[in-house]
């Protein structure tokens, strides 16, 4: 009786527990307008859970019933059957509540398998034409895509059932006397002979049409040789027509077993035997004899053999991925030397130096007012168009970090109704500093000392934003209870008044997001959800209440698209005034006959993976699309999907199961919201290490490997660290205008200098990549080269350690661009510095690292991009080897011949030089960053006129006199080690 209550109240709570996550994933489908989804997904998993359990319990207990049902009347007395007698006594009396039992238990977890399934048996039942059949059994690719996953997995439930048949027969005949291990006579009964060999005979016949379905799955297998997916040349001349005779042996030996058990001979011999040929057979015909063609045919002469197999998987793959059409232009990069217009180029001064993991602190210290305003570990960059001109931002929302509120502010009525939202969109040009700091042009809240007084930041919003406020967001992870009855009532705090930070405004929601919760019913839903008993007791709970939950916008279009791997970088932009998530959902498939398998979580795993970005699910794919663009509005959580590619089979099967109309069509796609899309990061990182081996199109070539590229590691040396692409409003070589296009250098496999550029682009709304392709000779460095190279400069090198200031700062590097122009290679490198003094200092923009060419001869570090441009103008005049800029000289080393007194020019300027150096020294002790910023530019402009001074005098500088540095090396020193950094792309 105890053991009955407590799995009643178990089942009550557990059936409890389960209608009210339901019940409220509805409401939120509700609150999307989504509900299609929600209802198909659940009556189609329930469907399966009937279908297969019901499935399961019929066969297993029909089996069962007839193994009974066929036991002998009259048993021989021997002591086994005395033995088994007790069990006779207690099965048969409740023998159907027994077999009920049973086939219900099987059945309810072949049912769970079964309902598992609700994606292949979506796909199965709307499935479309590829259009594209394999090439070798000119099936078209739908099968492999929308058939094959549920017939193979169909398959294998009916071999689970027959075997627990088998299994449970057996068990039901021997208990009963139909089968006996002792006593004279038969061992078996003609009744349960019959039974277990014609199960048994079922089984074979299963296994002939698993070899059928076996020669379908070679197209999807690996290669033996070299590393490819499909079926090869011993799989095709060996092993296909080996399955097709086994499937035919399997069909004659289920006949034999039938026939020689029941109908002939009467007894297992000849059925034994029947098996044992088949088993025979498998290992002679499906596996010695691919094993000796292999061997003796196809190792001898694979690169002949494989060619034909290699293209297949070749043009598959590229097929599969979407890389079919890249067009692949030689780039000579012969000019060493920087040409004359390149301080005009609009491409060179484009090039972003505003690093987007490394200035997110920055954004945060200098914008968010409040302590617990945060603008995540990385922000985004998108273009916009301000006074006719077109460029990058760097953007970021203001949103509130939960973990950041005080303890007081840690209450249940602060956290859920008070501190609901952020607010604005902060935007900042990616090729402009002020001070070391973003220069803000959007979503400042106006408040003093956010950054230098003599700094270009606009004092009114060029990016016109109506609705400011962020309710959905990355860092709403807590549910937020918004609406009062009151209108006068406002509780939810919205911003601090401009230039005020003392007093504040407050806001009450007015949009249509959120699930209402005025009714005491919801309420207490709610309460048990959440194990929160305020939802029912709290007077900040009212009739005109609303709960919003699941905020964060990937997981809500993962929800209403659970179809759909979505990207792990969204993206805010304001389209229309209002601030919209951006984020590109993939359709998948592992199914592609010939293409090459991956696994998504690691081809798109590099640096930035979990600082600011998602990382994607493991799963094995060997076709992907980038067929959505969705959108979650910020203001009301808005979740809206769009076609992208029109032309992508799985989508339209995933949109026909849930009627039609889940996915507006690409035509519906407002021109502002496509303005800002830009070519997702996880599909180019896919692409781009695909391309690396696949742009060799040749089996031959492909065979050998000469050519396979590679990604190279983060500049600065990190291990296992892949470098990010990088996105770029520029012209590349062979390009008719200017594109914001994501960006990635390869190198040689095992080499490092540079190979070629890949870029991803749209093109009329099209993506389109494009290879810049190196030639093989090239001697151009690439990234790590390129980094090496131009850190341990020998002008550079003691400027990079001035930067340091005696270990009282930490030199970090940002993304290292490469950008082709003028026929020669770019490299751009933003220098960040950051205060070991304070912990939560943030990095500041105080230098640019660029050369030109073989990346050694022309080395510059400047102020800005501009005063960069101009430095490597000027040497590429000089046709000298030259690596100082104005205003950028490194330490002075002051020489020390003789004792000539100094001049009155010389003696100011190293007056001067040494009060600059003071400045630096207390603005790092007083902690003051952006003091210290400004020190250093001062720093910089003495060094400069020290130096002219020097000159002017001949060099004759008393050692008494010389000016005291704070640099530890001198510039006659030879290079140390680069400083701690971190190299970024975004």
């Amino acid at each position: 009786m105890t053991v009955g209550v407590l799995v009643g109240v178990f089942l009550l709570f557990t059936l409890l527990g389960w209608g009210i996550d339901k019940y409220t994933d509805y409401l939120w489908y509700a609150e999307v307008d989504k509900t299609q989804v929600f209802n198909g997904i659940l009556l189609t998993r329930l469907l399966l859970f009937l279908a297969i359990g019901l499935a399961m319990a019929v066969i297993i207990a029909a089996n069962l019933y007839l193994a009974y049902r066929l036991r002998p009347l009259l048993r021989p007395h021997s002591a086994e059957q005395a033995t088994l007698e007790r069990y006779r006594m207690v099965i048969q009396p409740r023998l159907g509540t027994w077999i009920a039992v049973i086939g219900i238990v099987i059945g309810f977890f072949a049912g769970l398998s079964g309902q598992a399934r609700w994606k292949d048996w979506m796909l199965f039942r709307n499935a479309v034409p590829f259009g594209v059949k394999d090439p070798q059994f000119n099936v078209d690719v739908g099968f492999y895509v929308f058939d094959y996953p549920l017939l193979r997995y169909v398959l294998g439930v009916a071999f689970t059932a027959v075997v627990l048949s088998v299994i449970g027969a057996l068990a039901v005949h021997y208990i009963f006397g139909g089968v006996r291990l002792q006593g004279v006579g038969d061992r078996m009964t003609t009744a349960a002979r019959a039974h277990l060999t014609t199960l048994v005979a079922l089984f074979v016949l299963l296994k002939a049409v698993a070899y059928i379905l076996d020669r379908r799955a070679l197209l999807l297998e690996q290669h033996v040789s070299p590393d490819l997916y499909g079926a090869g040349y011993t799989d095709v001349n060996a092993l296909l027509p080996a399955k097709e005779i086994l499937a035919y042996i399997s069909i004659v030996v289920a006949i034999a077993i039938i026939v020689f058990s029941n109908a002939i001979m009467r007894n297992l011999v000849w059925p034994g035997v029947s098996l044992a040929l088949l088993a025979i057979s498998a290992v002679a015909i499906g596996g010695v004899y691919p094993l000796a063609v292999q061997n003796f045919q196809v190792k001898p002469s694979l690169a002949d053999k494989e060619a034909p197999y290699i293209s297949r998987s070749i043009e598959a793959t590229r097929a599969a991925f979407g890389i079919s059409d890249t067009q692949v232009t030689p780039y000579s990069a012969d000019s060493v030397v920087p040409p004359t217009d390149l301080a005009s180029n609009p491409s060179a001064q484009n090039v972003r130096v505003i690093d987007p993991q490394l200035v997110s602190e920055a954004f945060t210290q200098s914008q968010q007012v409040r302590g617990f305003y945060d603008f995540g570990p990385k922000l985004d960059v998108d273009r916009y168009e301000i006074d006719k001109k077109t460029q990058d931002y760097v953007v970021g929302v203001r949103e509130i970090n939960d973990q950041a509120l005080t303890t007081q502010q840690q209450n249940w009525l602060n956290r859920h109704t008070v501190f609901t939202h952020g607010y604005g969109l902060v935007a900042a040009p990616s090729n402009e500093a002020c001070g070391g700091l973003p220069v803000f042009v959007s979503g400042s809240l106006g408040t003093a000392g956010s950054q230098a007084a003599n700094c270009a930041s606009s004092s009114t919003d060029q990016i016109k934003v109506d609705q400011p406020r962020i309710y959905y967001g990355e860092q709403s992870t807590e549910y937020a209870i918004v609406g009062q009855a009151d209108a006068t009532k406002k509780t939810e705090f919205d911003r601090p008044q401009p230039n005020d930070s003392d007093a504040e405004q407050r806001y009450t929601y007015e949009g249509k997001g959120g699930v209402p919760i005025g009714s005491m019913f919801r309420r207490l839903v709610f309460a048990i959800k959440n194990t929160e008993s305020n939802f029912v007791l709290s007077d900040a709970v009212n009739k005109d209440s609303k709960l919003m939950y699941v905020r964060d916008p990937r997981t809500r279009v993962e929800k209403v698209a659970p179809f759909l791997t979505i990207d792990g970088d969204p993206y805010p932009a304001v389209v229309d005034g209002k601030i919209q998530w951006i984020l590109d959902g993939y359709t998948t498939a592992a199914t592609y006959p010939y293409a090459q398998r991956i696994n998504l979580a690691e081809e798109t795993r590099d640096e930035l993976t979990n600082q600011g970005t998602f990382a994607l699910a493991r799963d094995n794919i060997n076709y992907m699309r980038n067929s959505v663009k969705a959108t979650v509005d910020a203001y009301d959580g808005t979740v809206t999907l769009y076609e992208f590619d029109d032309q992508d089979p799985v989508l339209k099967a995933w949109n026909k199961a849930f009627g039609g109309d889940l996915i507006k069509p690409k035509s519906e796609i407002p021109q502002a919201l496509a303005d800002h899309f830009r070519y997702p990061a996880d599909m180019f990182k896919v692409q781009r290490n695909l391309l690396t081996r696949f742009h060799v199109t040749k089996p031959q070539d492909f065979f050998t490997g000469n050519d396979f590229w590679a990604v190279p590691n983060t500049p600065d040396g990190s291990e296992n660290s892949k470098q990010p692409p990088y996105y770029l409003n520029v012209q590349l070589p062979g390009q008719d205008s200017t594109r914001f296009q994501i960006t990635s250098a390869v190198t040689p496999s095992k080499r490092e200098n540079l190979a070629a550029l890949i870029s991803g682009s749209y093109v009329d709304g099209k993506p389109r990549l494009e290879v810049l392709e190196l030639p093989d000779e090239t001697a151009i460095p690439g990234p790590a080269q390129v980094h090496q190279r131009m850190t341990n400069n020998g002008t550079v090198r003691p400027e990079l350690n001035l930067l340091q200031t005696n270990n009282q700062a930490t030199v970090l590097f940002g993304n290292l661009i490469a950008l082709p122009v003028g026929k020669g290679m770019l490299y751009v490198e933003p220098v960040y510095v950051k205060s070991s003094q304070q912990t939560n200092a943030a990095p500041l923009l105080q230098k640019v690292l660029m050369s030109y060419g073989d990346g050694g001869k022309y080395v510059v570090l400047a102020n800005s991009l501009e005063e960069g441009l101009a430095a490597l103008v000027d040497q590429g005049k000089k046709q000298g080897p030259t690596t100082t800029t104005p205003g950028n000289t490194g330490t002075p080393t002051p020489p020390t011949t003789g004792g000539t007194a100094l001049t009155p020019q010389l003696a100011e300027a190293a007056t001067a030089l040494d009060k600059a150096i003071a400045e630096v020294k207390a603005a790092q002790q007083a902690g003051d960053f952006a003091r210290y910023g400004t020190a250093l530019q001062a720093l910089d402009t003495a060094m400069t006129n020290f130096e002219n001074a020097s000159k002017a005098a001949n060099g004759t500088v008393t050692p008494s006199t010389a000016p005291s540095t704070p640099a530890s090396t001198p510039a006659s020193t030879p290079p140390s080690a680069p400083a701690p950094s971190a190299s970024t792309g975004g």
